[in-house]
């Protein structure tokens, strides 16, 4: 058996500089992240607190992920620092538990991180998934129009672009219920990125693991890419979004070019000082339920580059008759959780809210295309933030106003 070595990957990749000094960034403010325990919200825990915070409310409904986050934030605090740290367990499906946290913390800042995000998993849990990621999202946005929360950040997923899977369809519809709310004294900013390394569920820890056992290193197909960025730039690039948005926005994150999944299994071999197909092997295992080949983090429109410095334009986000489909689809949702559970009406209403949603697996998304048409109403106005210093956008404005916030409690 070989010894392998442990391949470091949470050096940075290639850094852009700080986010902007504005006064919209952490410095003094109250600051809560849903899914602190998670890769993400830790890793935006950490940064945040860097900005020095007046106070940084952790939310999870995880005890162990929400000690060891509360601990290690703890020993990162400076001799005679006044930054109060908060852990709290929270679930945000329940909007008794949010609200608790809200009305004791007035948070002014929030950083919505939690969700559920395993593909093949949420395949086989539809409605746990719509409860967790949707009508999650939506308690805890219409609680920060109600808080007065001074900007929302929700975290987003190239999944949810033309999404194959239920977890890449319930982001999508996240992603329209913070636009739906935007408008409101809160300003809604959503941030989409790709695949993460190291983050929970990469598939780097997976090959580690398995080059270790001496393989085999299962891959999907031999012709998946994906784009990578490490856990560091990617929420450094989230909170630089988080302070040049207006309200409105969906930021795109560049993530660089596309990789093949077998070439880094190969080179990941190869770091560990073995030879792929001879000391480790290489297995296709086929793609698994709600996977795609390749991904892509916009269907419908085209970008193109302005200067970082230029003043973003406040964009109304989406069309009114979205707006009432999108919560009209979120209250049928909600009443699915509380008494049927049936998974397929579920499905069906993703499937309305988001006429790109095909749970298909393989290569066969290319034929549906064509459907997208329908969908084209629906565009957002994208903004592309780079790793180096200039961003892309795309405005399409649309004037709207919505002020009324439905509120959904616990059952």
């Amino acid at each position: 058996m070989h010894q392998v070595s442990l391949i470091r990957i949470n050096t940075p990749i290639a850094l852009s500089p700080s986010p902007p000094k504005t006064t919209r960034t952490p410095p003094g403010k109250r600051v809560a992240v849903t899914g602190a325990g998670g890769s993400i919200g830790s890793e935006l825990c950490r940064q945040i607190l860097q900005y020095n915070p007046s106070s940084l409310i952790l939310i999870d409904n995880a005890e162990p992920p929400l000690f060891h986050i509360d601990m290690e934030l703890r020993g990162m605090l400076r001799a005679g620092s006044e930054v109060r740290i908060v852990p709290c367990i929270g679930d945000v499906r329940s909007r008794h538990s949010i609200e608790r946290i809200f009305r004791s913390h007035s948070p002014q800042l929030v950083y919505h991180a939690a969700a559920y995000k395993h593909v093949p998993m949420m395949e086989l849990a539809p409605i746990d998934t719509v409860n967790n990621n949707v009508i999650g999202t939506f308690k805890v946005a219409s609680l920060a129009c109600k808080y007065h929360v001074e900007d929302f950040v929700l975290i987003s997923t190239d999944k949810a672009v033309k999404p194959t899977s239920v977890m890449g369809a319930t982001k999508r519809v996240a992603e329209l219920v913070v636009q739906a709310l935007s408008g409101n004294d809160t300003r809604f900013i959503v941030v989409r990125f790709g695949n993460v390394l190291g983050s929970n569920g990469s598939v780097v820890p997976l090959f580690q693991q398995q080059i270790a056992a001496g393989g085999p290193v299962t891959v999907t197909h031999p012709d998946v890419t994906r784009s990578f960025m490490t856990i560091h730039e990617a929420v450094m690039l989230v909170l630089q979004a988080g302070a040049i948005g207006n309200g409105g926005e969906l930021f795109l994150l560049d993530m660089g070019r596309p990789v093949k999944i077998l070439d880094m299994a190969r080179n990941m071999i190869r770091l560990a000082g073995l030879v792929p197909d001879r000391d480790v092997k290489i297995s296709f295992i086929g793609l698994r339920p709600g996977e795609k080949s390749t991904k892509s983090f916009s269907s419908t429109v085209k970008a193109s580059w302005i200067p970082r410095t230029r003043k973003s334009r406040s964009v109304a986000p989406a069309v009114r008759s979205m707006r009432r489909a999108s919560l009209e689809g979120i209250e049928r949702m909600n009443l699915l959780v509380k008494n049927s559970g049936d998974a397929e009406a579920a499905l069906a209403i993703l499937e309305a809210l988001v006429p790109d949603f095909r749970r298909e697996t393989g290569y066969r998304q290319a034929a549906e295309t064509a459907q997208s048409t329908r969908h084209r109403h629906d565009r957002d106005r994208l903004v592309v933030l780079s790793r180096n210093p200039s961003y892309r956008f795309v405005s399409a404005p649309r004037k709207r106003k919505f002020t009324a916030v439905q509120e959904f409690s616990d059952s």
